[in-house]
């Protein structure tokens, strides 16, 4: 995929996880696409790893792999962030 690919599919999967788990997050735009960019690199990688295929271009199965990565940073961010702050 592409870098203007990846940005797309960070958006997408950045605002759908931030709709699954709503909330704060610091950074606006910026911070969504960047974690559903990584959500898109973790996902995949755990997919591949378990056997299938990953982030395989721009497609509804890449988007529900990056979906559920994205979760997963925005849920190990939050904690992080969270214990950091008190």
């Amino acid at each position: 995929m592409g870098i203007l690919s990846w940005i797309v599919v960070g958006l997408i999967a950045g605002a759908l996880a931030k709709w699954i788990i709503p909330g704060d997050v610091p950074g606006g735009i910026l911070a969504t696409i960047l974690i559903g960019i990584g959500g898109g690199l973790v996902g995949g990688g755990i997919v591949s790893f378990l056997g299938g295929a990953g982030a395989t271009g721009l497609n509804i199965w890449t988007i529900v792999v990056a979906t559920l990565g994205a979760v997963l940073l925005l849920f190990v961010y939050r904690a992080v962030a969270g214990r950091s702050s008190v």
